[in-house]
């Protein structure tokens, strides 16, 4: 059980890490710039949300197969990324246009560079926007069950959620009391997650900065 919990916790750290850090930069740029395609990607990044997750265990099978990605780690993180990514971006991008461009000049007039902008205003402003963020990205990763059951066929690399099915059987032979025992462990990362991180999911930190 444990070495199931150690291959979950770092697929989803590595997911969260990883989507929230692209995410972000995507976002930025989808918000605060105009470029060629930028209308275009936000539609494929919208038609990709509306794909069913079934849909796409074939073509990613096939293209991590390719690569000799399957049966391991690295092939489920990148899996997880591509539901999890168009999501974050898409979320933090209404984050940054909700932050005043005008912060960020006032910043850069009183001399600040436009990186410097960006990390002492930019980014503590949209902190809020990823913690609520990662609160999703780490749940959805967590509770995966699909594409880690159809990459991972070596029993050292399974995920939790993948080693819990082991418990279903007929009626007769499920052994109730340690998948129930079994489920509530596999909860308890996602509690301490959500404790550590809820101060922040709600904090309004641009409430009142500009004034007309």
């Amino acid at each position: 059980f444990w070495d199931t919990v150690k291959n979950s916790l770092i697929v989803v750290v590595v997911a969260v890490v990883a989507s929230m850090v692209v995410a972000f930069l995507a976002a930025v740029a989808l918000a605060k710039y105009r470029f060629t395609g930028r209308k275009l990607f936000i539609v494929a990044m919208i038609g990709i949300l509306m794909l069913p997750s079934v849909g796409l265990i074939i073509p990613l099978y096939v293209v991590l197969a390719r690569y000799h990605l399957t049966n391991t780690l690295t092939g489920v993180v990148l899996t997880y990324l591509t539901f999890v990514l168009p999501f974050a971006v898409w979320t933090l991008r209404g984050f940054v246009l909700g932050i005043p461009k005008e912060l960020e000049e006032a910043a850069m007039v009183d001399g600040s560079s436009r990186v410097g902008a960006f990390l002492r205003i930019l980014l503590p402003l949209v902190a809020p926007g990823l913690v609520a963020t990662s609160v999703f990205a780490f749940v959805t990763s967590w509770n995966e069950y699909i594409f880690a059951s159809v990459l991972l066929s070596d029993q050292s690399k399974q995920t939790v959620t993948v080693w819990l099915s082991g418990f279903y059987g007929t009626s007769r032979d499920t052994d109730w009391g340690a998948l129930m025992a079994a489920s509530t462990l596999t909860a308890i990362p996602v509690i301490v997650f959500f404790l550590l991180v809820q101060r922040k999911i709600g904090f309004g930190l641009t409430a009142g900065a500009v004034r007309g």
